[in-house]
Parts: C-alpha cells; sequence; structure tokens
C-alpha cells in the first residue's frame, strides 16, 4: 500500500477525529469530544507547539497519525522532538504508516536540527513495539506522572 504522509488541514477534522478516538480507546483513557477539539485546535494553530503528520492509504484514506512537539534538552544544550501520539487504525497496520510516520517526524527533526526523537508507549505494547524496535533504541530510563 502506497502511504503519503501530510499535515492535517480542515477536511481531515473527522477522519482525525475517529482516529483519535480509537488511539484514546486503545490506551482506555477517558477523553470527551470536547477534549479532541482542543488538541484539534493545538494541531492546527501555528502558534501552538503541538504537530501532527496524517498517514494517507490509497484513496486518501486517513490510516494513521502522529502528534509531535519540539522540547529543549538542557543536558545536551540541543533540541530534540517528542513524538506524542503514533496511532495506526487496526486495520491498515502492517501497511507501512507507521514506518512512513516515524521517517516524516525524522526528517522534520533533521530539517530542524534535532539531535534526538524521543517517546514512551506501554510495555505490553508488542504490535507498536515491534515497529519501535527496529527504528530506535530503546532507553533504560524510567518514566513518572507527578499528577497536579
Amino acid at each position: 500500500m502506497a502511504i503519503n504522509v501530510t499535515r492535517p488541514d480542515d477536511s481531515h477534522l473527522a477522519a482525525w477525529n475517529e482516529l483519535y478516538a480509537g488511539y484514546v480507546d486503545f490506551y482506555q483513557v477517558e477523553q470527551t469530544p470536547a477534549m479532541r477539539d482542543v488538541v484539534w485546535r493545538w494541531i492546527r494553530d501555528d502558534h501552538e507547539e503541538l504537530e501532527c503528520f496524517l498517514a494517507l492509504g490509497q484513496g486518501g484514506e486517513l490510516v494513521g497519525l502522529a502528534h509531535f512537539r519540539e522540547f529543549a534538552r538542557p543536558l545536551a544544550a540541543s533540541r530534540g522532538g517528542y513524538l506524542d501520539d503514533l496511532f495506526v487504525a487496526p486495520a491498515k497496520r502492517d501497511s507501512g504508516a507507521g514506518q512512513a510516520l516515524l521517517e516524516a517526524i525524522a526528517g522534520e527533526g533533521r530539517r530542524r536540527g534535532w539531535t534526538v526523537i524521543r517517546w514512551i508507549t506501554a510495555s505490553d505494547n508488542q504490535p507498536a513495539r515491534g515497529l519501535y524496535d527496529k527504528a530506535a533504541q530503546a532507553t533504560a530510563w524510567v518514566t513518572y506522572d507527578l499528577a497536579l
């Protein structure tokens, strides 16, 4: 399957919303449509840090999404990219969409002079880890959340 990676425009809203709802369901997170509206506004606002790439399959159907942002790396005195979300529709896995999204983010990072692309995933997310283990090096870092 040929995959085309693009930035979203307003015509992608309904398909993005449906696909992102699938991502939210996968991770069993509570999220309302109003919360997804906020995320979409961030993506579409050039003054917000959150960016998005979409993977389109044949016929222009949305098959995957990736949300990412730049971050400062004080210890390295450099900038990196943080991949917040990467999701491919279950029926389109193994289509190359996940790899295409990672490559698009890596290309954007190279263009901007980033020194790393970083992300986390659930330890039991074997389908994603199969892709990630081929694309990047797992780290020994442990992640914590301090709820506020």
